[in-house]
């Protein structure tokens, strides 16, 4: 109960001083950066992480955006918080810009070993998921590179990491982005079919849930 109630306190710190250090910044949409971060935070506690990967995730851009430092986050957390918040922003450093498979393979490996500690790549995870779901106010150039880079090695990588749903999401932004009439199309015909589907599973899980019982 102690712990639940030092680790909610500890969220609401880092929410604060997130909210606080993005106040004057706007995403291209027009909206507050910090909600931005608040979706990245919220992402990762409906994936059951671990508090202070939830706390890195909605302060992932406060180094790189904002005037609190690296010392900072230690003397205002600790300096698990702090490195993690650090290796988001050293991945943030590096571009994938080949088409090339052999290229993703390498920028996955770079990826990997760059991150030291993998809770990192779970937070980059969130921010490109987020960033994938309001792409549409970037520039046509940008929003093909960035989910050309989601599908060559951030879909892949969540793939290679056990993590289906992010992956699936993933490739479903992505197809959204790049083939927006192809993406219709195949969600209009999975919505047709989808009684028919969730029908078919229950005929399926029937007999085995009454042998299960």
């Amino acid at each position: 109960e102690s712990k639940n109630k030092e680790n909610i306190e500890l969220i609401w710190k880092a929410y604060s001083l997130a909210k606080e250090s993005h106040k004057d910044q706007k995403r291209i949409s027009g909206e507050p950066y910090f909600i931005h971060c608040e979706s990245v935070g919220l992402i990762l506690s409906k994936w059951k992480i671990d508090v202070e990967t939830v706390i890195a995730g909605l302060l992932h851009d406060v180094i790189e955006d904002t005037s609190i430092s690296k010392q900072d986050l230690i003397d205002y957390f600790n300096k698990d918080i702090a490195n993690l918040v650090e290796g988001v922003t050293k991945l943030s450093d590096i571009r994938f810009n080949s088409k090339k498979q052999e290229q993703a393979e390498n920028f996955m490996k770079m990826f990997l070993s760059m991150a030291k500690d993998i809770r990192v790549i779970l937070i980059k995870f969130a921010d490109r998921l987020h960033n994938m779901s309001t792409i549409g106010y970037l520039s046509e150039e940008k929003q093909k590179r960035i989910a050309i880079e989601t599908k060559e090695v951030y879909a892949p990588l969540a793939h290679r990491l056990g993590m289906n749903n992010v992956k699936i999401n993933m490739e479903d932004l992505v197809l959204q982005t790049l083939e927006p009439e192809k993406y219709k199309k195949v969600k209009r015909k999975i919505n047709n079919t989808k009684k028919e589907r969730e029908k078919y599973i229950q005929k399926f899980i029937s007999p085995i849930k009454k042998e299960l019982k």
